[in-house]
């Protein structure tokens, strides 16, 4: 036998062997690794007004989620979530970011976002885009659906949005759509999985 021939047969009965002691992460949200269509990055203003990226963030999962503060139900419900999931990771949490993106920045003005965001947990962080032009990309490039919906009055109407959220890996890649109201032991496992 070729001793070049056995070098490489060895070389790839060893890889074989360590792709088998690495299992694929059975997460219980919806798998997106390798998404390359959209999803990429995001540049949006925290409420001091300095420009985010998604580079902000390396080495730490981010979980972003796009709604509104004056949503009555699937924000808050979301945030809360998203808080007792960071008590589920306990020392893993500081691992983790939560961003939560307005669809709504007429009424979510800086000020409104550095109150409602953190009042769920200090360490969440509210952004928003900086004209209609970055709203309108920032929601095209993450797929994200959002509607006004006019109430009785000019001030008090609703905004349709998707409901789900997305994580990334602490390097910065796309990994999950994590489906809406699962309860927070499901979330607890994916972003544990994505913290290995």
């Amino acid at each position: 036998m070729n001793l070049h021939f056995l070098r490489f047969f060895c070389v790839a009965i060893i890889c074989c062997v360590l792709a088998a002691c690495s299992p694929k992460p059975e997460f219980k949200n919806i798998d997106i690794t390798g998404s390359t269509s959209f999803g990429k990055d995001f540049s949006l203003l925290d409420p001091d007004g300095n420009v985010r990226t998604l580079a902000d963030f390396k080495g730490k999962v981010v979980v972003m989620f796009f709604g509104y503060t004056q949503c009555p139900d699937v924000c808050p419900t979301t945030l809360t979530e998203m808080q007792q999931v960071m008590t589920l990771l306990g020392p893993q949490s500081d691992k983790v970011q939560v961003l939560f993106v307005t669809v709504d920045p007429e009424r979510d003005t800086a000020a409104i976002l550095k109150q409602y965001v953190p009042s769920f947990d200090p360490r969440f962080l509210g952004l928003r885009p900086a004209d209609d032009a970055a709203l309108e990309k920032v929601t095209k490039d993450f797929k994200i659906y959002y509607k006004k919906v006019p109430g009785s009055t000019p001030g008090s109407y609703t905004m349709d949005h998707t409901a789900g959220s997305y994580a990334f890996d602490p390097e910065g890649r796309l990994r999950l759509y994590i489906k809406h109201a699962q309860g927070p032991e499901t979330l607890a496992h994916d972003l544990k999985e994505l913290l290995k």
